[in-house]
């Protein structure tokens, strides 16, 4: 009890408690015995000699009362160390096949939890597992048998679905066991569905659509939807099941089939139309949590003629569901805005409405959301959605929201064709509100006399008076704020008003507490400060519905920076820290004996291959790992593995340097061959041979490529910035690309070839419209900016006419543009 209230005991008086409890074995009361279990269970960790209950324990293991036999094993099986496992080994295998279900479930899920922590022991009880697997008792001990071969071979991708194939065949299946099997299939489908026996899996999970148990058939459905691969044809099935448990007299199984069809309609939208009609007919459902989802997956799957009337019918269900399904419908509108632009305005007034009544701070925050996602994916409604957040900040009781619509006024107020109607709501902030949201308000201001010089000199007025705030840092701010505005320098005002700030405010601070730990003797160094790179999600064009909404850099950085991979590393900190990080890049198949990806690391002149192993096989340990390249570039310094256990994923080094002079303008291939001892053992026991030999494993090749030198950054005022380099840091050329069919297509080849960031939203192009593709990004730590002009598209070629301008010209990007692998690349 003091235990589960979050009490620390200490060592001592955990001793003391533990052995007094011991002497309650001596009690036949069943009620006791259980509760001595559930005590030594709980106190193992924090107790010493606990493994002197060990023969008490095992002589209730191999008594006669079937009620003490059970818990037990589960309490034996916590307390026993490693050494003392192979004395019970007899007694565990015994007991996973006994004829009482309950001793046999204990022994088996215990086994799962000894597995976690010494996996080479249980593997040698496997073959009692199995025998429990294939038995026709009890279901669930064949769930939890199964469920121990899975755990024991989940590492093994050709051996878990031979333990799929294999028991999808036996008929007397406990359904159970067979939903577990399901979930294992579709987790095997869903990490590779190239390999051989995934067509049998994939029947094994649709025959289970016609299982005689409603658990068994909903989670096939379940499995089938939540695939990633999976087309309308093979999602046909699924949905037609579901469509069934739609008029199920069930509650749960049309709760269960309407929140299924509702994720399903997020990705497959077309396929769950069909099933529009029994939808509608759940929005007048008693549940009101079923009707709620019957809405959302209609506001999905409807076209633009019923959105109107589907909107209509919203207000009727907020009042009477929590926030979590409140958030559900949120979602399904901003979806509709993103399909059908026409619509924002309409379905902007229904946020709107929505963001009026009754609801927790997550409820409001999604809805937040989703009128900002309107305002950046249709002009036409920014001017509504901005006043419907001026309105809701009015009244806005949590001060993060606040915050945050006020930066989203600062930021696209001024782009507004009255821009001054806006600046009263936000003085209002000053005013009212606490010293966070009034910092925030005054930060809002500045941005308003940045981009609007009209307005700047009722802005001063107002930040004057803001500087007799109560609060240090409202003070702080519009001081700032004042004399940077009275130095009517352009570039201070770009610098810290109008634009943001790239890196990392976590990696700063941490970045500065280290620097004040050192002498001090040289200046700080801010390219040891990792960039904040802006998240795919909620900033390219291509967001999915329902995906995070555009936010600040800054605002996130604490959430999006990891720490540096190479300060782990001692022999690699020197090349610290790393410019930019590749994502990981398979060198070898799926299911092969050894697995190895890469991530390059750029640092400057360098770059750290970062080669991930695991060796599948069973019966080999590897020894002294590393990985051999070949090319034009010099190595360096190599990182090997020591040992390389089944299983086991570990990373070993490879540092090549890139040349001196124009080191962006071409692309390097570099061949890799995987090197390694082997040392022969024992798959059972695990006994190593003495002696071992070479060998080697060729894998694929790698490429260092530009967009590997090329860091994303968001820029908010990209015009601002591209006025402010001016034409005299400035080239520009024309380019001819080929085999482009729309210009769509020729924006994304060169936004993925470039690496760069696009900037507001020009990587959407409108249909019948040519527009600029402007690009920001940092190479080698220089901020450029870029434009492309597509003034003379055709069928099949593209002509655009780049221009670059960059604070310095002696870079090798901007010599790169020119360069002719440019063109010949597409």
């Amino acid at each position: 009890m003091v235990l589960n209230q979050g009490e620390a005991i200490g060592k001592e008086e955990a001793t003391e408690t533990f052995f007094a409890i011991t002497k309650l074995f001596q009690s036949r009361d069943q009620a006791v015995r259980r509760l001595v279990y559930v005590c030594i269970k709980d106190m193992a960790s924090i107790s010493n000699d606990v493994i002197i209950v060990t023969s008490s324990l095992t002589k209730d293991m191999t008594g006669k009362e079937d009620e003490w036999r059970a818990p037990a094993i589960r309490a034996l099986c916590r307390i026993t160390d490693a050494q003392m496992l192979q004395s019970i080994e007899r007694l565990m295998k015994q007991a996973m096949v006994d004829k009482t279900p309950q001793v046999a479930s204990a022994a088996l899920t215990s086994s799962v939890h000894v597995a976690r922590t010494n996996p080479e022991v249980v593997r040698r009880w496997l073959n009692e597992a199995t025998e429990a697997a294939s038995s026709s008792g009890e279901g669930l001990v064949q769930y939890h048998a199964i469920g121990l071969l899975y755990t024991a071979r989940k590492h093994d991708k050709l051996a878990v679905r031979k333990l799929v194939s294999k028991h999808a065949r036996i008929a007397n299946r406990s359904s159970l066991a067979c939903c577990l099997l399901i979930r294992i299939a579709a987790k095997a489908l869903e990490e590779d569905d190239s390999v051989p026996n995934s067509g049998e899996m994939m029947d094994f999970i649709e025959g289970c659509l016609r299982h005689k148990s409603e658990m068994v058939i909903y989670e096939a459905a379940r499995s089938l939807v939540g695939l990633n691969a999976t087309n309308p044809k093979e999602l046909a099935p699924a949905v037609s099941v579901l469509q069934l448990f739609c008029s199920s007299p069930k509650p749960t199984l049309r709760l269960a089939a309407v929140r299924t069809l509702s994720a399903a309609a997020a990705i497959q939208p077309a396929a769950v139309s069909a099933c529009n009609l029994d939808l509608e007919n759940l929005m007048s459902d008693g549940n009101r949590s079923v009707a709620t989802l019957a809405m959302s997956t209609l506001l999905k799957t409807g076209g633009e003629s019923s959105v109107e009337r589907l909107v209509k019918q919203i207000s009727s269900f907020m009042a009477d569901i929590g926030d979590e399904l409140k958030v559900e419908v949120v979602r399904a509108v901003r979806s509709l805005c993103e399909k059908f632009p026409r619509k924002a305005s309409t379905l902007s007034a229904t946020l709107a409405q929505m963001l009026r009544d009754e609801g927790g701070v997550e409820y409001k925050s999604a809805l937040v959301d989703a009128l900002i996602a309107v305002l950046h994916d249709d002009n036409d409604a920014r001017n509504a959605a901005l006043s419907h957040l001026c309105e809701f900040i009015e009244d806005c009781e949590h001060t993060s929201l606040a915050t945050r619509v006020l930066h989203v006024l600062g930021r696209e107020g001024p782009k507004t064709a009255r821009p001054a109607a806006f600046i009263r709501y936000i003085y209002n902030r000053v005013i009212l509100e606490a010293a966070a949201v009034r910092a925030a308000a005054v930060t809002a201001l500045a941005q308003f006399g940045a981009h609007c010089p009209q307005l700047l000199p009722s802005i001063l007025v107002l930040l004057r008076r803001c500087a007799l705030d109560q609060d240090d840092e409202v003070r702080d701010r519009a001081t700032l704020y004042i004399a940077i505005f009275q130095s009517e320098d352009q570039s201070l005002i770009s610098s810290f008003i109008s634009g943001e700030m790239h890196y990392s405010v976590t990696a700063l601070e941490k970045s500065l507490k280290n620097y004040l730990k050192t002498s001090c003797s040289e200046e700080f160094d801010m390219k040891t400060v990792p960039i904040a790179t802006p998240l795919e999600q909620g900033i390219t064009s291509g967001s999915a519905p329902g995906s995070a909404p555009i936010e600040p850099v800054v605002a996130r950085a604490k959430a999006t920076v990891k720490e540096d991979p190479l300060e782990k590393v001692p022999q690699l900190a020197k090349y610290s820290p790393v410019f930019k990080s590749s994502g990981p890049l398979a060198l070898t198949e799926a299911l092969t004996e050894y697995t190895v990806s890469c991530v390059k690391h750029v640092t400057g002149s360098h770059v750290v291959l970062q080669f991930t192993c695991e060796n599948t096989l069973t019966d080999q340990l590897l020894e002294d790992v590393w990985v051999q390249v070949e090319g034009d570039l010099e190595i360096v310094e190599i990182v090997n593995i020591d040992e390389l256990k089944c299983g086991v994923q570990q990373s070993c080094y490879t540092v090549v340097e890139l040349p001196d002079v124009d080191n962006l303008s071409s692309t390097f291939t570099l061949a890799c061959t995987l090197k390694f001892k082997v040392r022969d053992c024992d798959p059972t026991t695990g006994e190593v041979d003495d002696g071992s030999y070479d060998d080697d494993y060729v894998l694929e090749d790698i490429e260092i490529t530009v967009a590997d030198h090329i860091q994303k950054v968001l820029k908010a005022d990209w015009a601002a910035a591209w006025e402010e380099l001016g034409p005299q840091n400035e080239l520009e050329d024309t380019f001819a690309l080929s085999a482009m069919n729309t210009l769509q297509e020729a924006v994304k080849q060169i936004h993925s070839f470039l690496g760069m960031q696009a900037c507001e939203r020009s990587d959407n192009v409108p249909e019948g419209k040519y527009q600029a593709f402007n690009l920001y990004c940092l190479v080698s730590y220089i901020f450029s900016l870029f434009r492309s002009k597509r003034p003379y598209p055709t069928f099949s070629w593209c002509f655009p006419r780049w221009t670059c301008r960059s604070c310095t010209l002696s870079f090798g990007l901007v010599k790169w543009c020119n360069h002719e692998p440019f063109c010949s690349f597409y």
